[in-house]
């Protein structure tokens, strides 16, 4: 099957912003205890964290780490996280019907950022809690000192600030299932005011409101609309969730699936840009996708967890070969919207629906969908190029018209280096890959072909075979004819 691509340099998407890659850890089942924090594992470090988790995390190169929720943040006394660990109260988290024991806390977390080399994006409760609370943990956070809080954090241990940057405000408040759950005009003025108050202390620092849970949501669009009426001067981002699944074991239309992303960061980028001229404002409204991932193997096996105990098994999905095709979908289709989306958030980092899977006393590895991420994450940061890819289509009922390739094009100004990321969602036949590069010249070269491929759609990656599904090299004799093997996961590195 012919695929022909054209791009040009000088008809740009956008840039990618690093924090595209970005993850989360909340303290749900095994994400921190059991995850990124067991002190008596034979790897963990001095304040307990596991150092063959932060070598992967590394690896990985995550730029911003969201925490600590997800909804658990919305009943969640941030008071209750800081100062001596014995002194620390255990609560109960309702979000998740746990018991936490607050030993991972603000500090601990901020520690574990630093050493593992990203920055943190920290969640505001606004579901239990409101203004006062919000203003007191910034304070506590980022002020130098001299005032009561930051002269606390100074006596915990941490005399220089935080200096924390990103801040959601809330999480998914538009759900019923949220613990302090509002209405639009409810959260909506709220994030205003706190907002205005975080601005007040210091007006660098970036904001985000939520946005619709995910695109069924009853209330979407309407919530965006009515959130940014109240914020839209206020925040500089707007959160997207949206999680993916394939219970029916319908490979096609699971590799289809990106499609509904792509129509729900187009329409948010609507109701964003409808505000924007209702309000007549000059600000652009861009855009954090904060939850984003498959999840579903995990559903039946949740049902049946014990509650009120610390580090449940939650939310560990074990992920197959046919995942990380998709993962590769949705990573092409957030690429796609950079000029939009400046920020994402794989979810969650370890354990928990996550690239990075651990035993507690064990091992740690890499699940399947931790490789199309680390490409991305390793080669996705340049130009996005605007791109038609010709290739035949299949229909789909869920989705319509899908091509059967989905192919990005990222340029490297810098160096001049062209990556292309590919998916062949084909079942049965090859993709006969030809480039049409108009302005970028025909002295590239292949000098790398990466690809991820299984016979077995199901096969995954565990602690007794960790490297079942591995990407490898592929060589090719003739770069003129370059083939792209069905149900496939490609990186093609092209340097002058």
């Amino acid at each position: 099957m012919k695929c022909t691509i054209h791009a040009s340099k000088q008809f740009v998407r956008g840039t990618v912003d690093p924090r595209l890659f970005g993850s989360f850890v909340e303290q749900l089942g095994r994400a921190v205890y059991g995850g990124v924090y067991e002190p008596d594992h034979g790897a963990a470090d001095e304040e307990g964290f596991r150092s063959d988790v932060m070598d992967l995390v590394r690896e990985l190169d995550v730029p911003v780490v969201r925490f600590p929720g997800g909804n658990y943040v919305s009943n969640f006394n941030w008071e209750d996280s800081i100062g001596p660990k014995e002194n620390r109260p255990t609560r109960l988290d309702l979000a998740w019907k746990a018991l936490d024991p607050n030993q991972f806390g603000l500090q601990e977390f901020m520690h574990w950022s630093k050493k593992v080399g990203t920055e943190p994006m920290m969640v505001i409760n606004l579901g239990t809690r409101g203004l006062a609370e919000a203003k007191d943990l910034v304070e506590y956070c980022n002020h130098p000192g001299g005032s009561y809080l930051s002269d606390l954090r100074k006596s915990h241990g941490s005399e220089k600030p935080y200096d924390i940057k990103l801040w959601g405000l809330g999480n998914e408040m538009d759900g019923p299932w949220q613990v302090g759950h509002k209405s639009a005009e409810e959260y909506g003025r709220l994030a205003c005011e706190v907002g205005k108050a975080i601005k007040l202390f210091d007006p660098s620092l970036e904001l985000v409101a939520c946005g619709s849970s995910n695109s069924s949501m009853p209330t979407f669009p309407e919530w965006e609309e009515t959130v940014l009426d109240h914020t839209y001067e206020v925040v500089d981002y707007l959160s997207l969730h949206m999680y993916f699944r394939n219970e029916e074991k319908d490979i096609a239309t699971f590799l289809a699936c990106s499609a509904s992303m792509d129509a729900f960061i187009d329409t948010v980028v609507h109701v964003c840009d409808y505000v924007k001229a209702k309000k007549r404002s000059k600000k652009t409204m861009y855009l954090c996708f904060d939850e984003w991932n498959v999840w579903f193997h995990s559903h039946e096996k949740d049902k049946q967890q014990t509650p009120w105990i610390v580090g449940p098994s939650l939310l560990e999905d074990v992920y197959t070969f046919e995942d990380a095709l998709v993962v590769g979908c949705l990573l092409n289709s957030l690429l796609r919207h950079c000029d939009r989306v400046k920020i994402a958030c794989i979810a969650q980092l370890v354990n928990t629906i996550a690239p990075i899977m651990t035993e507690t006393g064990g091992k740690a590895w890499r699940q399947t969908i931790y490789w199309p991420f680390y490409y991305a994450s390793k080669y996705g940061r340049g130009e996005v190029l605007e791109s038609r890819v010709d290739v035949a289509s299949y229909e789909n009922k869920q989705y319509g018209t899908i091509p059967y390739a989905d192919a990005l094009v990222v340029h490297h100004p810098e160096t001049g280096e062209i990556d292309l990321f590919v998916v062949n969602r084909h079942e049965h036949e090859m993709l006969s890959l030809e480039l049409d590069l108009p302005g970028l010249g025909n002295s590239y070269m292949l000098v790398e072909h990466i690809v991820l491929e299984h016979e077995n759609l199901y096969a995954v990656n565990d602690a007794m075979n960790p490297e079942e599904v591995m990407p490898k090299q592929v060589l090719h004799a003739d770069t003129e004819n370059l083939q792209i093997a069905p149900l496939t996961w490609n990186l093609l590195r092209f340097h002058r």
